[in-house]
């Protein structure tokens, strides 16, 4: 007798290919999102910015020196009181490349209440933008008013900013807030210290070695200089 012929079920082959494809489909997504995590922020395109490390650039000398930095921070301005007289030495001679990366520490950016240290990092890059040789002036301007309360309005920064050379245009960057996100990344790639696993501000590298900030800038920086 001849056996009765199995009919295909059609029903279930789609399901089964239905299934395939929601499964390709949330891989392809969940790679998607992880690469966008991990892309890099923009940068802003100036030559006063690295475009690698989205550092603000200052001088040309052979040795590096990296500095984090978020404004409302006290123990920055300290440290701009401390060592900006020898970095400015430094950076008269050639003997060194300011690498400037300014952060917003959500302790202190919450302290400010009006997102100051989120806002004067911001303008930090939109300075350097909009004019390189303008963003150290910038950086010590800022300092030396040593913020503290509400730190500094959209306004007083615009006119440290103009002081220093940038362009009235700078204004709708700082209110575009264009450059949080390189804020963010910096923030979070804040180098730790390899001795205590912490991290905060100011961090102090000389090329690419993690400094322990003692207050002495010859056995800091300069000592350390090839």
């Amino acid at each position: 007798m001849a056996q009765q012929q199995k009919s295909t079920n059609w029903f279930a082959v789609w399901v089964s290919i239905g299934v395939v494809v929601a499964i390709v489909a949330v891989g392809a997504l969940v790679v998607w999102m992880n690469a966008a995590a991990s892309a890099p922020a923009p940068r802003p395109d100036s030559a006063g910015i690295d475009q690698e490390s989205g550092a603000i650039l200052v001088g040309t000398g052979s040795n590096e020196v990296d500095v984090y930095f978020d404004f409302y921070c006290g123990h920055c301005q300290v440290f701009e009181q401390t060592y900006g007289e020898t970095i400015d030495d430094a950076l008269a001679d050639e003997s060194i490349t300011l690498r400037l990366f300014p952060v917003a520490l959500p302790s202190l950016n919450a302290a400010s209440g009006t997102d100051f240290s989120k806002r004067g990092s911001n303008a930090a890059y939109c300075v350097a933008e909009a004019e390189p040789e303008a963003a150290y002036p910038f950086f010590q301007s800022v300092f030396a008013l040593n913020p503290s309360g509400a730190g500094l309005s959209d306004d007083e920064l615009l006119k440290l900013a103009t002081e220093a050379g940038a362009p009235e245009s700078v204004a709708d960057c700082f209110s575009a807030r264009a450059w949080d996100d390189l804020v963010q990344e910096n923030t979070d790639n804040l180098p730790e210290n390899p001795e205590t696993g912490s991290r905060g501000t100011p961090t102090l590298l000389v090329n690419g070695e993690y400094i322990s900030v003692t207050g002495n800038p010859q056995a800091d920086i300069l000592d350390r200089l090839n």
